[in-house]
């Protein structure tokens, strides 16, 4: 019988982790070499998608080594909200003025080792506000605690990108490493549909026309060992799009990006931040600076809509409304109020907006719209 030394599995995951590594860097730099025309995109195509593939291996070699990727965080409240940056860009200074919870603060780098919640209070929504630690270039693939923390925002229902006004050029760091992580910010998922099939090859429809020539679509698929499928494409997509649908395990995220420590900068600072970010909100974390104004932007961008209960044969309460996520169904009420409500439910009458006329019987189904009263009908 051969026994074997007791390093010899560790080493072997080591080595095969570094030549993923270098597979990676490799496919990397040959797609920086290669540039976009109609004669190269099927290589491309195929680069990419074993550039996702091989990202998606070591992503789930380095959670299995770690037993499982992210940190322990329970989401509470209406939404969450993850605060994403390098380190000492003011995250936890934002926490402490939004919140008021006690984060550590200091001038030096990583002071942020796990994450701290916060919860605010606005317009009658809670909003739970998580502090991560910065991350850094290179995040996406376990630098600096990386991988946990974009676990974190992958659940998260909107990231603020924060950037220190003197540095700009994180901006692009950061989307590069939410993007290799699988985050798709402000953008939804391409509309197609991929329906595998035992034979028959690869058969491709679209309703509208398509940028990608059929051989390109093909050969990606091919990548993923995907030979016989029929695939109907309604929008004009490019390779990211295709990878991104193939994959189906993309996490689409609304995001805002805040521009902090206007307090230091001059004016042609400052003047330079408004022309490269034009829609980003300037703020001082530490004098609480448009603190109010992020406030609000938080709640219009996390989609709330109040919604006002009747009870049978009472008046609505007009003083204290529900506060949902705008798309919630009567069936996302009936489960927010109680656990056995949905199992207990008959029908529901509602005045506003998303009724065709006043008191409409609407089921479980029913999406409901800003200010609509709700009366909701149980079995006993």
């Amino acid at each position: 019988m051969l026994f074997l030394p007791k390093c010899f599995l560790p080493c072997s995951q080591v080595l095969e982790s570094m030549a993923l590594e270098e597979d990676l860097k490799a496919v990397e730099e040959e797609i920086t070499k290669t540039k976009y025309n109609k004669a190269t995109e099927g290589h491309l195509g195929r680069l990419k998608a074993k550039l996702s593939r091989l990202r998606e291996e070591m992503q789930k070699k380095a959670s299995a080594k770690s037993g499982g990727e992210g940190f322990a965080v329970k989401k509470s409240g209406d939404a969450s909200v993850v605060l994403l940056g390098f380190p000492s860009v003011g995250k936890s200074t934002l926490l402490n003025s939004l919140t008021g919870t006690k984060s550590a603060v200091a001038s030096y780098e990583f002071t942020t080792l796990d994450v701290v919640p916060g919860t605010l209070e606005y317009k009658g929504a809670t909003i739970q506000i998580l502090d991560v630690p910065g991350v850094l270039k290179g995040a996406a693939s376990g630098r600096g605690r990386g991988k946990e923390v974009l676990a974190v925002v992958r659940n998260a229902d909107l990231v603020l990108i924060m950037l220190d006004v003197f540095q700009l050029v994180h901006y692009d760091v950061l989307l590069e490493e939410l993007f290799a992580a699988g985050i798709r910010v402000d953008s939804r998922p391409p509309e197609i549909t991929i329906r595998k099939k035992a034979r028959g090859g690869i058969i491709v429809s679209s309703t509208v026309g398509v940028g990608l020539e059929d051989d390109t679509i093909k050969s990606i698929m091919g990548e993923y060992r995907i030979h016989n499928a029929n695939i109907v494409i309604r929008e004009n997509i490019n390779i990211d799009q295709l990878i991104d649908a193939i994959l189906g395990n993309r996490k689409y995220i609304p995001s805002i990006v805040v521009i902090n420590k206007i307090d230091l900068a001059d004016e042609y600072t400052l003047r330079d931040c408004k022309k490269k970010f034009p829609d980003a909100l300037l703020i001082s974390a530490d004098k609480k600076t448009h603190i109010d104004e992020l406030k609000e932007l938080f709640y219009q961008k996390l989609g709330f809509i109040r919604i006002y209960l009747k009870p049978q044969g009472q008046p609505p309460d007009m003083d204290e409304p529900l506060i949902v996520r705008s798309g919630s169904t009567i069936g996302d009420i009936c489960d927010k109020l109680h656990r056995d409500f949905r199992k207990r439910f008959r029908y529901s009458l509602v005045w506003g907006d998303s009724a065709k006329h006043k008191g409409q019987h609407v089921g479980v189904d029913h999406m409901l719209y800003d200010n609509d009263i709700l009366t909701i009908i149980l079995r006993k």
